[in-house]
């Protein structure tokens, strides 16, 4: 999604690529998730090749019962890429070689770069510290805001971009927040950068620890990293020792740390007040998706954007489609920790043995029945990242669908055979990753 609002923007990609510091992102690779030990990964692509009313994994499904001994991912080009660090932008006509991709950045350099090109289009910038907030006493609208500096700046509509604080929608308006530590008890984050390596990763590294996981995120010039843990397991400095001691390469400041509240605000638009960013709620970074609630945040505001003054109907569709989007992320998040087979913590039994929303135990049931998985309106996660997900934690089909058993077992192999073989075809021509991100931005 963040190549579409770079494109409607009008963005130039290697440009972007230059200003953010930026290398590919073909997929995350999630370690010790299910068991200490293990790896899989949560590509941006699809494997195999499906066809209509059959998605590819009930013939791999079917093969499997029958002996066959190739993982999901053979037949995933993101896959295939992430693991010979390869990358190259394809111009191909068949879908089965679409490669899906997204990006490492620096957040702030990505701020930046977006501050610049809005100014130059002619957006105004006022800096200051917001000392007091001016209320309408019968609407309950916000009306202005005064300034340390003495100006006051008066409007019909705002955007809360104040964090966490929630400087209107929750200090002035007292929206309120829906709390889900319940599901997702990891409540602080510890950042530090580190020396880049030599050779630059197409993915990100997700391990999981005893109470927590750590993220190693591959930049042009430094590697992101960070640990996401619970306080309730672990203190700030046993957090601190797992970070600093798995680094891999040298850090190059102190550890910085996050606190943070898992959750959303109950109404994300609230009177003449939309809360954008960490004000309207936080998620976890296991899938990347906080700078993508931003960016679709924006969008949906454009789509109801009011015209003759704010209605409870525009409101209304507006929070209710924040929610669904909110609610879909969290379940995909809590569906990486609840299905772990790890026995040794009490932070992976308290998580195994939680009760879950209902609409994960319901995919996962008909998942491991018959291999059945639909796609839910506002969830941003399509069917191949859930079946990536549940297959990569220890769920298996037992049964496939029947358009998957009208072949031959001789048609079945050569289906399974011919579409590896297809998916391996680009890599001969595809540079390293790294060779690939100096070509491109040089030659735009």
């Amino acid at each position: 999604p963040i190549q579409l609002a770079n494109n409607v923007l009008g963005l130039d990609e290697a440009e972007f690529l230059r200003e953010t510091k930026a290398t590919i992102k073909v997929a995350i690779q999630f370690e010790n998730w299910r068991k200490q030990g293990e790896s899989y990964f949560h590509t941006f692509g699809a494997p195999g090749r499906s066809q209509a009313f059959c998605h590819f994994h009930h013939f791999w499904t079917r093969a499997k019962q029958g002996g066959d001994e190739s993982s999901l991912w053979d037949y995933d080009l993101n896959y295939l890429c992430a693991e010979s660090g390869k990358f190259a932008k394809l111009q191909a006509n068949d879908p089965v070689w679409e490669l899906q991709y997204a990006y490492h950045f620096d957040a702030a350099l990505y701020g930046q770069y977006l501050r610049r090109y809005s100014e130059q289009l002619g957006v105004k910038r006022t800096e200051g510290l917001v000392q007091d907030v001016a209320i309408d006493p019968e609407s309950g609208h916000v009306e202005k805001l005064m300034l340390e500096s003495g100006d006051e700046i008066s409007g019909d509509f705002f955007v809360d971009c104040s964090g966490i604080r929630g400087l209107l929608i929750h200090k002035h308006l007292g929206t309120g927040y829906e709390d889900w530590g319940h599901w997702l008890p990891c409540d602080r984050a510890m950042a530090v950068p580190s020396e880049r390596f030599e050779t630059t990763l197409p993915y990100t590294r997700s391990i999981a620890h005893t109470a927590g996981w750590q993220w190693r995120i591959p930049l042009q010039h430094r590697n992101g990293n960070g640990l996401v843990y619970s306080s309730n397991h672990y203190s700030d400095d046993e957090a601190a020792d797992i970070l600093l001691s798995n680094l891999d390469s040298e850090q190059l400041a102190e550890p910085r740390i996050i606190p943070f509240r898992t959750g959303r605000t109950r109404k994300q638009w609230n009177r003449n007040v939309v809360a954008i960013g960490l004000s309207s709620g936080f998620l976890e970074p296991l899938e990347s998706t906080s700078i993508h609630l931003i960016q679709s945040a924006i969008v949906r505001l454009i789509t109801f954007f009011p015209h003759a003054g704010v209605t409870a109907e525009l409101m209304d569709a507006y929070n209710r489609e924040s929610q669904y989007e909110f609610e879909y992320i969290r379940d995909f998040i809590i569906l990486h920790y609840h299905l772990n087979e790890r026995d040794d913590s009490q932070f992976w039994r308290d998580v195994r043995n939680m009760d879950v929303p209902e609409r994960i135990t319901q995919k996962m049931e008909r998942f491991r029945s018959s291999g059945t998985l639909t796609k839910d309106n506002f969830d941003i996660f399509l069917e191949s990242s859930w079946l990536q997900v549940m297959v990569g934690q220890g769920i298996m089909p037992q049964d496939y669908h029947p358009l998957a058993g009208m072949l031959s077992e001789e048609q079945l192999r050569d289906k399974l055979e011919k579409t590896r073989a297809t998916k391996m075809q680009p890599l001969e021509k595809m540079p390293p990753h790294d060779e690939f991100l100096e070509m491109f931005c040089k030659a735009s």
